[in-house]
């Protein structure tokens, strides 16, 4: 892998730490994504301008302090919506400029290599004052990390299946995707036990929300048979996540995998996987941009704090 990455921020090309380093020291809604094809296109990036725009919205109106690094901002900008095409159009405006500011020599890249890039979006207070009230969203700024992409795998293929652990509670304000959770989760990696792929998180210690950077799923029995996975009609099983108002992130590959069992007629119901009804748990599966293969036969490991 190369050591290619750089920050580019209002004109400006940085020098660039790492990205956890990035997102621990800086407040806002971000996403990340990663580049296909040679670095010539984004992986599925309206999806993350979508949610970037979601995450944005959702801060502005609860939780502001979140999104402006002083922890303060005028009350009137929370119930104003924000534009989509606002948002999209300052990411892509910034990324535009970014690109043409570098040009990654291809001798810094391996053959193949591509990149990942993590959009963030913060609040800067010192420009909102300045602004009259009104539909003006010049008060967020844009900061573009990218970097080579380094995929979290291969992983949990048959026999070496992810092993998972329930450290923790849910989020706060789960919906958004924002950086300060970068630092939040930190202690929970203490509980981590070794070889552990990924660390869920439930409020009751029983229903399964979601892991610190993944969702979800379990194909699950919709009652009790001696019949093996296949050897059963699709309609005895259906796939199983916590829905959203459970506090989970509506992650993009987790909306995908919605998607398709919606339009492949496989039944699927919105509903947080408990543990105690493990014995008709056949499969489970985590998602995320961050693994390099996603679909996870299961091998769990509960760990679950008093």
């Amino acid at each position: 892998m190369s050591n290619c990455r750089f920050l580019y921020h209002n004109g400006v090309v940085l020098e660039a730490p790492p990205v956890t380093t990035f997102l621990e020291s800086h407040t806002g809604a971000y996403t990340t994504t990663r580049t296909i094809n040679n670095g010539t296109s984004f992986l599925f990036w309206e999806r993350h301008m979508k949610r970037l725009s979601s995450s944005i919205r959702i801060l502005l109106k609860s939780n502001p302090e979140l999104l402006f690094s002083s922890g303060s901002s005028p009350r009137f900008w929370m119930n104003q919506p924000v534009p989509g095409s606002s948002i999209y159009d300052r990411v892509n405006g910034s990324m535009s400029e970014a690109l043409k500011s570098v040009v990654v020599k291809e001798s810094e890249r391996l053959y193949g290599e591509e990149l990942a890039v993590t959009v963030l979006v913060t609040g800067n207070v010192e420009k909102l004052n300045r602004l009259d009230v009104g539909n003006n969203w010049d008060f967020l700024d844009v900061w573009l990390h990218i970097g080579a992409y380094s995929p979290l795998g291969p992983l949990g293929v048959g026999e070496n299946a992810a092993s998972l652990a329930l450290v923790g509670r849910g989020r706060d304000v789960a919906a958004a995707k924002y950086s300060d959770w970068v630092r939040l989760r930190k202690p929970l990696e203490k509980f981590r036990p070794p070889l552990t792929t990924e660390l869920l998180l439930s409020n009751d210690g029983d229903h399964l929300l979601e892991g610190c950077i993944t969702n979800f799923f379990v194909v699950c029995r919709r009652v009790k048979s001696s019949e093996n996975l296949y050897g059963g009609s699709l309609s005895e099983f259906e796939v199983q996540t916590a829905p959203i108002t459970d506090g989970v992130l509506a992650g993009v590959i987790r909306d995908l995998v919605i998607e398709v069992c919606l339009s492949e007629g496989i039944p699927y119901r919105e509903r947080a996987p408990s543990w105690s009804e493990r014995e008709l748990w056949e499969e489970a599966f985590i998602t995320s941009r961050s693994f390099h293969i996603h679909n996870l036969f299961f091998h769990l490991l509960a760990y679950i704090l008093a």
